[in-house]
């Protein structure tokens, strides 16, 4: 029975979500007090289980990066990169956007996605405002550039650490295998940008002149800060990358960060708190609680055992029913708490595949379809759900249909990528 109350709240909330009728951050948290009050999940479930409460790593990563974000915005340097960016581009919409999804996707692959766009968006922002058009188109590619980019390496986002743990992959294994992947995904998405956002590329000829005509040294406010802004930041991606040896949680890192550079740029808490988005992160908790009772309830787990008797062990089919159902599943739960369930599943499906050489594409599976398929729909993925916060917070809302009609385009052709990428290379080729 209480199987049945987390799935029928999830499914309401996620109606409500859709709909873009009602505040997304009340529904999620609404969601999250009726798991409580049925009861479904208790305190101790929500706040101190890794299995099915709030993932405090990522809330306090996205705090951790917020607060930074914050404090290097002092600096001047989002100007300097905006105007740089557009002299490079000749004040062309469309260059600065390939440049802008280029960039992303790099940050992405070494940094995670959300910090990635956490520092893109103040750029983008101001980019648009200079060339007087809308930020929204550039803010939803970003986030697909991010998701693609993060599927590369082992630290590239939320979900590749825990499944890259969980199956124990190396670093260099992993880009081995997912770095060409996400190059193909990556050009498609680059040549699919015109048709996906016709119209939305036309710019007045004076406003480009303007901004040819700008002196990108002039935007830097404080160079004393930016040096040191500079120097927390060098430690900070450096923790992200050690941070299994250093033995820091990539969250602890961005906090350690955040509060050096509170303290050493001596800047008030409404300056060091400016761009923290207090909604995203009350509704990443409401989020993460509903979609924990549906894994506490075995409304998941069941799922995927389910589905794990149509293959038989076939290894192809096997590979393919974990990409099919990672793609669909990551785009409508978030992709975090589904990664965390599904990577003790794929263990076993491992076990159990006839052809024992056939084991790791199960992984590499299970990252595609979890990492791309949150490209789907607006609460698919944390780079998402993160971008259309800013998005929201600047006056340039994007709707959950808005954000979901692009990214079943780009879902599609990463299935049809990805598709073609495992059974060729693990297949035919192997």
């Amino acid at each position: 029975m209480s199987a049945i109350f987390a799935a029928t709240v999830f499914v309401v909330a996620y109606a409500l979500i859709a709909s873009d009728r009602v505040n997304t951050t009340l529904v999620a948290l609404a969601g999250a007090t009726a798991m409580f009050f049925l009861p479904v999940i208790n305190s101790d479930e929500v706040f101190y289980s890794r299995d099915t409460g709030i993932d405090w790593d990522v809330i306090f990563l996205l705090l951790g990066m917020m607060i930074i974000v914050s404090v290097v915005r002092q600096t001047g340097v989002f100007e300097y990169v905006a105007i740089v960016s557009a002299k490079r581009a000749k004040g062309s919409p469309l260059r600065i956007m390939i440049l802008l999804v280029l960039v992303t996707a790099f940050g992405s692959a070494f940094l995670d996605n959300v910090t990635t766009v956490l520092l893109i968006a103040p750029v983008t922002l101001l980019v648009c405002d200079r060339l007087a058009v809308s930020p929204a188109p550039f803010l939803i590619v970003e986030a697909f550039a991010a998701n693609i980019g993060g599927a590369a390496t082992l630290v590239g986002d939320p979900t590749t650490i825990i499944i890259g743990t969980g199956a124990r992959l190396s670093f260099i294994s992993f880009l081995a295998n997912m770095g060409p992947a996400v190059l193909i995904v990556l050009a498609a998405l680059v040549a699919l940008l015109p048709r996906m956002f016709p119209g939305a590329f036309t710019v007045e000829p004076e406003r480009v002149a303007d901004v040819m005509s700008l002196d990108e040294r002039e935007a830097i406010q404080n160079h004393r800060l930016l040096i040191q802004c500079g120097i927390v930041l060098a430690a900070v991606f450096a923790g992200f990358v050690l941070h299994k040896e250093i033995h820091m949680e990539p969250s602890l890192v961005a906090m350690a960060g955040a509060g050096i550079l509170i303290v050493i740029s001596g800047l008030t808490r409404d300056f060091y708190l400016s761009s923290v988005e207090w909604e995203t992160l009350l509704f990443f908790a409401g989020l993460f609680i509903m979609v924990g009772a549906l894994v506490k309830t075995g409304v998941i787990d069941q799922l995927a055992h389910s589905a794990s008797h149509v293959t038989g062990g076939n290894a192809f089919l096997t590979t393919m029913l974990i990409l099919g159902v990672s793609f669909l599943f990551s785009g409508f739960v978030n992709n975090v708490p589904y990664a965390a369930a599904m990577t003790p599943i794929v263990g076993q499906f491992a076990s159990s595949i006839h052809d024992h050489t056939s084991h790791g594409v199960l992984w590499w599976a299970l990252v595609l379809g979890t990492v791309l398929g949150g490209n789907l729909t607006a609460v698919g993925a944390s780079a998402n759900i993160v971008v259309i916060g800013i998005a929201q917070r600047t006056g340039n809302p994007i709707s959950f249909w808005e954000f979901t009609r692009k990214g079943a385009i780009v879902t599609a052709t990463s299935l049809g990528l990805s598709v073609a990428y495992l059974w060729l290379r693990y297949f035919v080729l192997a």
